[in-house]
């Protein structure tokens, strides 16, 4: 399931690509036929997310809500322009493209240098697949999918192309498309519709830092009798959080995940909710769950090309625990597969 940074970095290609033109929505499945209906033709005045929801707004008042859940996908064709304002946290841009089985780290030109020193960039072509797309300002005529996994798939010869396979939902411009395959939600919803789904909704650091965010994320937390492990699942709790960022938030904190919210002290829970806000930026900005810190330049290259080198427990099960070396558990929790170490996090 696609988690919050990637639902926020399709938010963003929302906001360049389409807000403030006239769209032409259809449902080339026809499932979605009469909510196309109500907002086509009408100018996107907006584009948010929070957590894993995205909202689009016409000017006629409507909003488009999805969720992709498990299965949804975007993608996007026809001259793209990619969000100039991605660069990694750390100084590095961090745009990275599947390239079949080529792994490349060649320096950013100019144009590519978010970080703004003109030194030290780099864009990595990842072979996993798991990534980015490797260039940004001008419109490119490409395909480039975005969900949980980001990938480019070439040049095509005809505006629009041809929709592919059960298209929920096509938005359309004089430049761009976007098909919506897959989705667990997508619908036409009031004003006071989206307020009361985002009013169900956990906050979402990268939306609001505020002091009464944190507030609340720590009084939801330390109220509940309820593991930390599932807390942290739970969207009314907060926004965004999935199985990756889940396993590698508790390890990096050396918590139990079995350990009862309301276990946990005052400090603990604003730490947990301060490195969420953390490595969501970075997340948005590299289009990669990075969440090993202080990588020198070597591991930082490896990890940004190979998923199995930028996580400490996700997806490490029986494998040595990167600090103690004890081997990495895997049990279900909340119906969805935990990682953690025993020994760390006890």
């Amino acid at each position: 399931m696609p988690e919050g940074h990637s639902v926020h970095r399709i938010t963003r290609q929302f906001a360049r690509n389409f807000v403030g033109k006239p769209v032409t929505v259809s449902s080339p499945q026809g499932r979605f036929a009469q909510g196309a209906a109500q907002i086509s033709g009408h100018i996107m005045t907006d584009a948010k997310s929070v957590g894993k929801q995205m909202f689009l707004e016409f000017d006629n008042g409507l909003w488009l809500r999805v969720h992709l859940g498990m299965y949804g996908a975007w993608d996007f064709a026809g001259d793209i322009i990619m969000d100039a304002t991605i660069a990694s946290a750390n100084g590095r841009m961090g745009q990275t493209n599947q390239r079949g089985t080529i792994l490349d780290v060649v320096p950013a030109d100019a144009t590519a240098d978010a970080a703004g020193d003109g030194e030290g960039d780099e864009r990595i072509f990842d072979r996993a697949g798991e990534n980015s797309m490797h260039s940004i300002g001008a419109p490119r005529r490409t395909r480039v999918r975005m969900a949980e996994q980001e990938k480019e798939t070439g040049a095509f010869d005809t505006f629009p192309p041809e929709p592919v396979g059960q298209v929920r939902v096509r938005l359309l411009t004089d430049a761009v498309s976007a098909d919506l395959r897959g989705p667990t939600a997508c619908e036409v919803l009031r004003p006071d519709e989206v307020d009361a789904v985002i009013a169900k909704l956990g906050p979402d650091p990268l939306l609001d830092g505020s002091q009464e965010a944190e507030d609340r994320f720590v009084g939801v937390v330390r109220r509940k009798p309820t593991p930390i492990g599932l807390l942290l699942m739970d969207q009314a709790v907060v926004a965004g959080i999935g199985n990756v960022y889940r396993a590698e938030l508790l390890f990096r904190a050396r918590i139990d995940p079995h350990a009862p919210g309301k276990s946990l002290s005052d400090e603990v829970v604003r730490h947990l909710w301060r490195d969420w806000g953390h490595l969501l930026r970075i997340g948005v900005e590299t289009g990669q769950m990075m969440t090993m810190d202080d990588l020198d330049h070597d591991d930082y290259v490896r990890a940004m090309a190979n998923r199995a080198d930028r996580h400490w427990v996700y997806k490490r099960e029986g494998l040595p625990c990167r600090v103690c070396g004890t081997h990495i558990t895997l049990e279900e929790m909340g119906a969805r597969k935990l990682y953690w170490c025993p020994y760390c996090q006890k």
